[in-house]
């Protein structure tokens, strides 16, 4: 499986040591890295089809120092979709408003029928495009029937139902940034951790405990603070944060994912065509 890695903050925070050690897991995950660096509707997307660790654009880009509003990040381990440009992380869209959405996706679909369609609509083969495709839409009908563009606690309400309705037998670890708010949600337990701080919160699949993250642009004498207090991220829980703050919590939605090894052989021969 891939590896999700998200920041959300009230402040541009130099995080580029947490990067590197989030990207130095690319060696059991080396079919390509990406990273957003999102401020509002504006996304800066970068990806490459080699491993993380590999790259020598990344490595640069990374000494370079990296801050922003709210960061995306993914190395992945391909499972659907061959290893080219078009399958890696993240995937990004607009709505009929204009509202710029942006997701990484750690997990598969087995089955879902309603997906099916984005298959002739997508740019790439993974079920992970398709989930950003299938979002868009649904926030598209939402946003016709009120005839106006919705409110925070409205597209809340939206991303939470269309996460309920995927998960009864899909894993599903998302992190998604739609302009104002990101979005966190995991149906497998122990697979996605999040770090609270007063001016930031993080999100890593696996917790980052070797690095700090400073204020300012990070050179020596600047203010830091060492990320050693991850918690498991709520199981069938959406959240949603503004900066570094909860402002939404959903209800559970009780489809917890329990790996199954012979679903993903199947599915993987399916989708080589054995």
């Amino acid at each position: 499986m891939c590896q999700i890695f998200g920041y959300t903050g009230s402040e541009y925070i130099e995080i580029r040591d947490v990067l590197r050690e989030f990207y130095s897991h690319s060696d059991l995950h080396p079919n390509g890295w990406g990273l957003a660096l999102l401020d509002g509707n504006q996304a800066n997307i970068e990806r490459e089809v080699i491993s993380a660790n590999k790259s020598s654009y990344l490595e640069g880009r990374l000494k370079a120092g990296i801050s922003a509003p709210n960061v995306l990040a993914h190395i992945r381990y391909a499972t659907i979709g061959n290893v080219e440009l078009n399958n890696c992380h993240p995937f990004t869209g607009t709505d009929s408003y204009g509202r710029r959405w942006t997701l990484i996706h750690n997990g598969t679909i087995f089955e879902y029928q309603p997906m099916d369609e984005y298959v002739r609509r997508q740019k790439g083969e993974t079920d992970s495009e398709r989930i950003l495709l299938y979002l868009i839409d649904r926030i598209n009908a939402a946003a016709k029937e009120t005839n106006k563009e919705l409110t925070d606690s409205e597209r809340f309400a939206v991303v939470e139902e269309l996460i309920s309705d995927i998960a009864p037998g899909n894993k599903l670890n998302l992190l998604i940034f739609d302009g104002e708010l990101l979005y966190a949600h995991t149906n497998l337990s122990g697979s996605l951790h999040y770090y609270q701080g007063k001016c930031a919160t993080l999100f890593s699949t696996e917790p980052l405990v070797k690095s700090s993250v400073f204020y300012g642009d990070g050179h020596p004498g600047e203010k830091r603070f060492c990320i050693d207090d991850w918690q498991e991220v709520p199981v069938t829980t959406l959240l949603a944060y503004k900066g570094a703050d909860l402002i939404h919590s959903g209800k559970p939605h009780g489809h917890e994912y329990h790996e199954d090894p012979e679903a993903i052989k199947h599915l993987y021969l399916a989708y080589s065509n054995l």
